[in-house]
């Protein structure tokens, strides 16, 4: 059974960086797709990289800042954030999902981690 756990979290200010961490079990590589998501309250789960089995990557906007990147010996998705800015503010979750879906919400995404909280303050 798959299963995710996001860790790398924190307050930092503007212009500082993070790197969030999922350890990934149960996850098929070579045929699952793997995404960060962001949420603010009110607001809907948003996407903010993606990357496939072949390591293609898709970003919203990040305008460069966010990398998202995967080591399989470690069974690890890491998004490595710099040049923070506090509209970055949310609870980050990590995904899998067969077929990768797209990422304009959370919509096809079948496994989920609980989340952990980045706050970016001006």
């Amino acid at each position: 059974q798959a299963h995710l756990v996001e860790s790398g979290g924190g307050s930092v200010q503007a212009g500082g960086s993070l790197r969030l961490s999922c350890a990934a079990t149960g996850i098929d590589y070579s045929m699952e797709c793997m995404a960060w998501f962001r949420q603010v309250p009110g607001k809907e789960r948003a996407g903010v990289a993606r990357i496939d089995p072949s390591r293609r990557t898709v970003y919203t906007d990040s305008e460069g800042r966010f990398t998202i990147s995967l080591d399989r010996s470690e069974n690890k998705l890491y998004l490595d954030m710099r040049n923070l800015k506090p509209e970055d503010t949310g609870t980050y979750y990590c995904a899998s999902a067969w077929g990768c879906p797209v990422i304009t919400n959370g919509q096809g995404w079948r496994v989920w981690g609980q989340g952990t909280q980045v706050t970016v303050s001006s």
